[in-house]
């Protein structure tokens, strides 16, 4: 059975596998940087510094923003239910399964479909503090609550 434990961790353990992808990465540049610049001279070499530094700054912003999404998670307790829909609810709908947290789109969790998203969304936002059997429309989908965990 899907439950709110196993999709916070799902959602934990991509965001830490991100994490730890960019920091390797921004390693392995950084090292790959040190080695060109010791043996390299000349405007193309320069050129490629430069380009290699706006590489770092991309993948650091990145990180930065990877870094919110977990310290946005570590703020949920997957263990306490709710009864109104807010940061860390796990939302049965009619359309499907949502999980309040993290925008990182859809996730499959024990073979289902959860689609996460963040409360700052347009959807988050209109679901924020709805209870059990009350729905909301955007655009032309209406999404009627029916479990709220």
């Amino acid at each position: 059975m899907l439950s709110k434990e196993k999709v916070y961790s799902a959602c934990l353990q991509l965001v830490n596998e991100k994490v730890i992808f960019l920091k390797q990465t921004i390693a392995d540049l950084t090292e790959g940087g040190e080695s060109d610049a010791k043996s390299s001279a000349g405007d193309k070499h320069e050129t490629a510094r430069a380009m290699l530094q706006a590489e770092q700054e991309k993948l650091n912003h990145q990180l930065g923003e990877v870094m919110e999404q977990k310290t946005m998670l570590d703020k949920i307790n997957p263990t306490i239910p709710l009864d109104r829909i807010g940061l860390g609810a796990f939302i049965k709908t009619d359309k499907g399964y949502l999980f309040l947290s993290v925008a990182l789109g859809k996730i499959k969790v024990d073979g289902a479909e959860v689609i996460t998203l963040s409360p700052a969304s347009p959807l988050g936002i209109k679901l924020m503090g709805l209870t059990v059997n009350q729905s909301v429309q955007i655009n032309t989908t209406t999404y009627l609550v029916q479990e709220i965990s």
